[in-house]
């Protein structure tokens, strides 16, 4: 597997190349978000790990580079504690973020969960031609693709899998917690905002209205259900 990292710290990226390479992972590194758009556009990579201030591209303006032509997982280094910057990593698309300093521990068991839940995205999550409906909505779990009313959905990782979690089990009301363990995989590090930003960009990929919602319903006080009536909620 071969990990990106970008971070102008030199100190950093020395620590977490050598320490990812010790967990048997190739690693590029770049010292600012230029080198990493360079390495990102003529080499393979399974995962980036991005630092939100690094010189000339940050780390916000690189991911959104990325995800306009990549699902690659991508976890964010941010030196601030804030939720603001955080909210909006993840609405940019990021995948996972990690506020400095941290622990290598920590962020060597994040890599290996978030590679993890990228191969079992890019596997079929059923067998050969199976279609899942719901309203206008369809998933063809072969080839991990959606649409609505027979037209093509752009859904990063997370929200297709989120989706594919409500389209099997329609009408069924899930907490944040019960959806987090459920697509990302893992209870210990659980964050509703991380729940509540994924919602809201899926929202917004299927809804014609996403402050009406016509099938992703919010159930005040408890969570989420898909539930389709035809009319706006």
């Amino acid at each position: 597997m071969r990990i990106l990292i970008a971070d102008d710290e030199a100190d950093i990226r020395n620590l977490l190349k050598i320490s990812l390479e010790e967990n048997g992972y190739t690693v590029l590194a770049a010292g600012n978000g230029k080198e990493a758009w360079e390495i990102l556009s003529t080499q393979n990579v399974d995962l980036a790990i991005l630092d939100v201030m690094m010189p000339i591209i940050d780390g916000f303006s690189l991911l959104r580079r990325i995800r306009e032509h990549s699902v690659v997982p991508v976890i964010l280094l941010t030196a601030r504690g804030d939720d603001v910057d955080k909210v909006l990593g993840l609405g940019l698309g990021a995948d996972d973020y990690v506020s400095k300093p941290f622990s290598i521990a920590e962020l060597i068991a994040r890599v290996g969960a978030q590679l993890r839940r990228s191969k079992e995205y890019l596997r079929s999550n059923g067998p050969a031609g199976t279609k899942i409906t719901y309203g206008g909505l369809s998933i063809d779990t072969e080839a991990c693709c959606a649409s609505k009313n027979g037209v093509h959905l752009d859904l990063g990782a997370k929200e297709y899998r989120l989706l594919l979690y409500f389209m099997e089990n329609p009408e069924r009301v899930f907490t944040k917690r019960q959806l987090y363990k459920a697509v990302w995989d893992e209870e210990f590090y659980y964050d509703d905002n991380t729940v509540m930003v994924h919602i809201s960009r899926l929202r917004n990929k299927i809804e014609d209205d996403p402050h009406r919602p016509m099938y992703l319903k919010t159930i005040r006080g408890i969570g989420y259900k898909l539930h389709y009536t035809g009319e706006r909620s």
